[in-house]
């Protein structure tokens, strides 16, 4: 099983890079992250934000891995305790499948990429630059991973 991270994205500040980097190094094999960048596109030319989300929306959809769990990153999504995200982890290793965290570009995921998505997930329900999601999303991963097999990592 593969956790892959499809963003929108790309050229983060070197800090960004530090802390994303740091936590997928901490992952074991079997829970591997993989990082799957996507280039925005411009919002020039007078088009809308709608048009700009259905073009990056097809690039989403071409990343995705056939018969992967897709989760979308979305302000209303679920509002899962990392307890929570264990538990789902230990699931989704079980089933074997790769698991997919979509995160959306300035304007959001069109309509059709949270469609396509077996589950909507809330990351916070604070607004957050997009590199920063990438690393609370992958430190939460290793935060769940670590809470699966009794490491220290994680508190109660």
């Amino acid at each position: 099983m593969k956790l892959i991270i499809i963003a929108l994205g790309h050229k983060m500040p070197a800090w960004i890079e530090q802390g994303f980097t740091e936590y997928v190094k901490r992952m074991p094999r079997e829970f591997a992250i993989q990082l799957v960048e996507l280039k925005p596109d411009k919002r020039s030319g007078g088009r809308t934000p709608q048009q700009v989300m259905a073009e990056e929306a097809e690039r989403i959809m071409a990343a995705i891995p056939n018969g992967a769990r897709v989760l979308a990153l979305d302000e209303r999504g679920a509002n899962w305790t990392t307890m929570k995200l264990a538990e789902q982890m230990k699931s989704w290793h079980v089933d074997g499948r790769d698991v997919v965290f979509i995160i959306g570009g300035t304007d959001g995921l069109d309509p059709s990429v949270k469609q396509r998505a077996d589950q909507l997930l809330q990351l916070s329900a604070l607004t957050m630059p997009h590199g920063m999601v990438r690393v609370l999303l992958a430190e939460q991963l290793y935060r769940a991973w670590s809470i699966l097999h009794n490491h220290p990592y994680h508190r109660e």
